[in-house]
């Protein structure tokens, strides 16, 4: 029986064998085609011309408008870099970097000892030449399709160039972080040095930043990055190339960190703000990372219109354009954008004045401040013209209160009564209140949105009507707006980025238009009258371009600080039926030192002005083909003129009246006079 037993037990384990080797071989042969096709795909012809291939950046007609790189066309040969620079890189990288073909074995099975010891990832496997794959070719997310590129890709590498040339490549490509794409903007940025001048220590402070770059940035964490820099000095003596002398002296320097001028604008191109935005859009709409846009070669098809662009970045570039403000220690800030209200596309904008820095603060659209009276043709007069207001409905001008809110007219008048056109003209306060709580704020807050203005909830309060916001606007978003109404009633939403290809020509990301309609034609109609009126009549005559029909609105707000009778924002938003502008100028940070003491009128209207004229040049004249204003405000004007002619008759007739009285009044005293005598 028992023999029995062991037979058929014998049976069962051969067949198990037998499966085990079927699997086995099985899960073989699979392994074999796949290596067999990661193998047929690992062409490393991209790499030379990533490396000398920057993003590109092209206009509105396809023509190159602008480049950006990071990668070796601003790097340095390898005869320039120091012996210990590279000796640090490969000491705490990748040690044993000239002895393993492109893949380090070893480095592989020590790193998963070392991790199993640790129960975490305390240690890579990756070489140099597989890093280098990584950040060049092959896109950032983690999958197991690309780890096998990456094994099959660096051993390639290997087999096409010598080891000098992979370091070099690496070198020039590598990310030290605070904006430092390369070995030479690194000297500058932290040492305002060239390569050729880096100490020992210096060059191991910067070989240790590359594993972590953005904790280990020494002008965020000084402490991490030295006691990583005395790592690496460590390991370079533990692997032969210092001695233990040279090793305890370099650990004794002290490091100073000194930025140099690239700093500022580490990437240098044509039109760097709109270069900004461009690569921010793509980041935030594409989902591709700035490290990619910055090294893997893209054409970027954009909105911009250069001659418009070179005419805005003339204006900023003449500091007698812009207002004065109270203090010279710092600029008066502004931003501008122009904007196309037919498609939505950004043709141009500049983001600040004085020196720019890549990537720094746009204030052309990342501004946020409120609006002032700017808003009141979004929030309060094309909501009353839906409900059926006539732009001749007069509206009431008179002191008076909401509750504890009490709106003033700027030139401390008051008429009583004033037509609808002229409170938009003259940008009158209370009458423009007084309209939104007739109409009411739920009414003001829809039109808000659908103009594409955000809001929170605390600002649903009447003081919205004059600019009143918790965050407030950009110039972007206001040129958004007001496009509805040189395009018809409809808002399309803005962008710069027409489509993107990859270094091999593969579309990546394509705009797709996407429209609001916001409100009738009827209704634009109307408001174009009055905006048009603003300009040629009222506050924003500072404004016109002679030769074209301008229509707009400015927009300031006071210093919000008690005792001080001074401006904090200017803003002017302005448009042909072809062209829309919005411009913003102030300090960064008002304070009781810094503020301006003029409005928009005398500010942002002009600078809008100036840009115009130029942008405007190689376009044909068109016209909004809506009703005029100047005949009702003659009309009106003449209406004044015969009430108060009327008013002065009457004020005559009772004076001769009064007269009259008054010598009756002494004949009748003399009348009944007696004489004395």
């Amino acid at each position: 029986m028992k023999h029995v037993l062991d037979g058929k037990m014998g049976v069962q384990m051969r067949g198990l064998v037998k499966i085990g080797l079927i699997i086995i071989l099985a899960m073989v042969v699979f392994g074999a085609g796949l290596l067999f096709y990661f193998k047929q795909g690992a062409d490393i012809s991209l790499l030379q011309n990533h490396l000398q291939q920057p993003t590109e950046i092209y206009d509105l007609d396809g023509n190159l408008a602008s480049t950006i790189t990071g990668n070796k066309s601003e790097g340095v040969a390898i005869e320039e870099i120091p012996d210990h620079m590279k000796q640090a890189v490969v000491s705490i990288e990748d040690h044993r970097f000239y002895e393993h073909h492109g893949i380090d074995y070893q480095g592989i099975l020590r790193a998963l000892v070392k991790n199993a010891k640790a129960g975490s990832i305390v240690e890579g496997g990756s070489t140099l030449t597989q890093q280098l794959v990584k950040i060049t070719m092959l896109e950032s997310e983690r999958t197991l399709k690309r780890k096998v590129e990456e094994f099959f890709l660096a051993q390639e590498v290997e087999a096409e160039y010598t080891k000098d040339e992979i370091l070099e490549m690496y070198l020039n490509q590598v990310y030290f972080g605070h904006g430092a794409w390369g070995i030479k903007k690194a000297a500058n940025i932290y040492f305002s040095k060239e390569v050729s001048e880096l100490t020992v220590a210096e060059g191991a402070l910067l070989a240790g930043v590359i594993n972590l770059p953005s904790k280990l940035d020494p002008y965020k964490n000084l402490d991490g990055a030295m006691k990583r820099r005395d790592l690496v000095l460590s390991r370079m003596a533990e692997h032969g190339y210092l001695t233990d002398d040279e090793e305890a002296a370099a650990k004794k320097d002290e490091v100073t960190l000194l930025q140099g001028e690239q700093m500022t604008d580490p990437l240098k191109g044509k039109y760097p703000y709109f270069v900004d935005h461009v690569l921010s859009e793509a980041s935030s709409k594409y989902g591709i990372e700035l490290e990619e846009l910055l090294t893997k070669g893209y054409k970027i098809y954009t909105t911009l219109d250069q001659s418009m662009q070179q005419a805005t970045e003339t204006v900023y570039a003449n500091d007698a354009n812009f207002p004065v403000g109270t203090s010279t220690d710092q600029l008066v800030q502004s931003g501008a954008i122009l904007l196309d209200p037919k498609t939505g596309g950004i043709k141009a904008l500049v983001g600040g004045r004085g020196k720019h820095q890549f990537m720094g603060y746009n204030r052309a659209t990342q501004l946020t401040r409120s609006p002032g009276s700017a808003i009141k043709p979004l929030v309060v007069y094309t909501p009353a013209v839906e409900e059926g207001y006539e732009i001749t409905t007069p509206l009431k001008d008179e002191k008076m209160s909401f509750g504890e809110y009490e709106p003033t007219n700027l030139s401390g008048i008051y008429k009583g009564e004033v037509p609808m056109y002229e409170a938009v003209m003259n940008s009158l306060n209370v009458p423009t209140v007084w309209l939104l709580n007739e109409i009411g704020i739920d009414k003001g807050l829809d039109s808000l949105k659908r103009f594409g203005i955000p809001y929170k909830k605390d600002d649903r309060n009447l003081t919205i009507a004059l600019g009143g916001m918790d965050k407030g606007v950009s110039p972007l978003q206001m040129a958004g707006a007001f496009s509805t109404f040189a395009n018809d009633g409809k808002r399309l939403e803005s962008h710069a980025i027409i489509k993107i290809e990859n270094i091999e020509g593969k579309e990546v990301g394509a705009w797709e238009e996407k429209a609001t309609n916001v409100t009738s034609k009827g209704v634009v109609d109307k408001m174009n009258t009055m905006l048009l009126g603003t300009v040629e009549y009222g506050t924003a005559k500072n404004a016109a371009v002679s030769g074209y029909e301008v229509a707009g609105k400015t927009g300031s707000t006071q210093v919000p600080i008690e005792g001080i009778s001074g401006v904090k924002d200017q803003w002017f938003i302005g448009y042909t039926p072809s062209l829309v502008g919005a411009v913003w100028a102030g300090y960064d940070k008002t304070d009781e030192k810094h503020y301006l003491t003029t409005h928009s009128s005398e500010g942002s209207a002009i600078i809008f002005q100036k840009i115009m004229s130029q942008a405007l040049r190689n376009q044909a004249s068109q016209s909004f083909n809506t009703q005029d204003i100047g005949p009702l405000i003659a009309e009106q004007q003449a209406l004044i003129a015969e009430q108060q002619a009327k008013k002065e008759e009457v004020q005559r007739k009772q004076y001769w009246i009064d007269k009259g009285n008054q010598i009756r009044e002494g004949l009748n005293k003399w009348k009944d006079w007696e004489v004395p005598w």
